[in-house]
């Protein structure tokens, strides 16, 4: 047997299908429901009893034994289709597809041996449809697009995807030095003027619970364009559970908890460092800050592994393919788009022409 099919495995899985006609059934943005698109079925996904079950809880970070990257790309999984036998090979990066032959929902195990399962998940609010709608609405905004193919472009069939993502709350404690600037004002014997600055030491402390930063825990994806469908509302996550991925495609995460906590940090360092500068300019009604350096120190670190929707999709114009993105929450759109030479050479000669008036009218004044 060779090597490849030596990595294949059967695994448990929950197959989402209509007690009335059988049919696959899956959740619902509109109604929040598992519904059969074939008989109109519509089945409640439970709520648990108690309140603290029904949101995604944080968890120590401290206490997490399985931190590491995985490279779930070079292992494969066999499922076998309850409804049709047949037999889909998948990457075991995957938590949820669809059967290729059927449509019947295949939603394996969350985790694997020394990986985590997946503690919450927001559902999708936004439908295919809906998708399709936040779309057309993008591509007439796009300015420097070609109009004809403002005008032919159609989204292929839309993809509803579950991504994974690290969420982290810290309490951070920071102190500083820096220097800050006050401007003044000279005037030369020409009577012309001249801003000028002055610089004092300072050195402070500075504090922060940071909540929910957002790590994304895969890199199969692109990441400007996850980036420009932000944000994404985790406070209120739901606590995880394999109904809400019936129908959609769903990844477990490739970057480790121990890799998304550098990667949290380091954007935490960013945040920190224009609020400190912020406290500074307000403290001393500064003009400017520079020469800044801190330390902090994190404390009582949690995280959740959440599971976020986005509808994947693409046009193609010209015999080229442009993918997009839409947020599942919000239907934010970020994509790829034909550009028109035409009309960025317009652009860039109106603006010449705008400068070369506002100059001539003003900068000899």
């Amino acid at each position: 047997m060779s090597t490849e099919y030596e990595q294949l495995r059967e695994v448990d899985k929950y197959d989402a299908q209509c007690p009335s006609c059988a049919a696959p059934i899956q959740f619902n943005p509109a109604t929040g429901n598992l519904s059969c698109a074939y008989c109109g079925y519509e089945e409640h996904i439970p709520e648990p009893e108690k309140d603290e079950d029904r949101i995604a809880q944080e968890i120590s970070l401290e206490s997490a034994t399985n931190r590491k990257n995985f490279d779930w790309g070079t292992e494969k999984k066999v499922v076998i289709c309850d409804a049709c036998a047949a037999e889909s090979v998948y990457d075991a990066l995957e938590l949820a597809n669809v059967c290729p032959y059927c449509g019947s929902n295949h939603v394996m195990e969350s985790s694997a041996e020394n990986s985590l399962a997946p503690n919450g998940i927001c559902p999708f609010e936004v439908t295919s449809t809906q998708a399709d709608d936040y779309f057309k609405r993008w591509i007439k905004g796009r300015w420097f697009m070609p109009n004809n193919a403002k005008k032919t472009a159609k989204a292929d069939a839309f993809k509803g995807v579950y991504l994974p993502f690290w969420t982290f709350d810290s309490k951070t404690a920071s102190r500083y030095q820096a220097q800050y600037g006050i401007n003044y004002t000279t005037t030369d014997k020409d009577g012309k003027t001249e801003v000028h600055t002055r610089y004092y030491p300072t050195s402070g402390f500075y504090q922060e619970f940071i909540d929910d930063e957002l790590v994304c825990a895969t890199n199969r994806h692109n990441t400007s364009m996850l980036q420009a469908v932000a944000p994404f509302d985790t406070n209120n996550s739901r606590a995880y559970s394999k109904e809400y991925l019936s129908g959609y495609i769903a990844e477990r995460y490739s970057i480790g908890l121990e890799e998304g906590w550098k990667e949290a940090q380091a954007s935490m360092h960013n945040h920190l460092s224009s609020q400190i500068e912020w406290q500074i300019r307000t403290q001393h009604n500064a003009d400017s800050v520079r020469g800044l350096h801190f330390s902090t120190v994190h404390s009582d670190v949690t995280f959740k592994y959440v599971m976020l929707p986005v509808w994947l999709s693409s046009f193609r114009y010209n015999d080229k393919v442009f993918q997009f993105m839409v947020n599942g929450q919000t239907g934010k759109v970020a994509g790829q788009t034909p550009i028109s030479i035409i009309k960025v050479t317009l652009a860039i000669i109106a603006t010449i022409l705008i400068v070369a008036i506002l100059y001539f009218f003003f900068g000899e004044q």
